[in-house]
């Protein structure tokens, strides 16, 4: 789960804030002036899709890995890094 935090520090990496419960009106702003919720709000919607295409890129890797592995087909290195030996 992205959480306000991980979108403040992409928006801005030196923002110094306080934030309570990932409640975005229990932040306290410390060196930056406050960025609206709703650009917070987009931010983590958009980190959360990448976080969500980056896993079921994963699982498809795999899945890919063991289709190939099950035919005798060869792996691609990718392929080959998702089985743990």
């Amino acid at each position: 789960m992205i959480r306000l935090i991980d979108a403040i520090m992409t928006i801005n990496p030196n923002a110094e804030v306080s934030i309570l419960h990932n409640d975005y009106d229990k932040i306290t702003w410390h060196n930056i002036e406050s960025i609206d919720k709703a650009t917070l709000d987009a931010k983590v919607i958009e980190l959360q899709a990448e976080a969500d295409a980056e896993a079921q890129a994963k699982v498809d890797l795999k899945a890919s890995a063991k289709a190939k592995l099950i035919a005798g087909e060869p792996l691609t290195q990718d392929e080959a890094n998702t089985i743990v030996l």
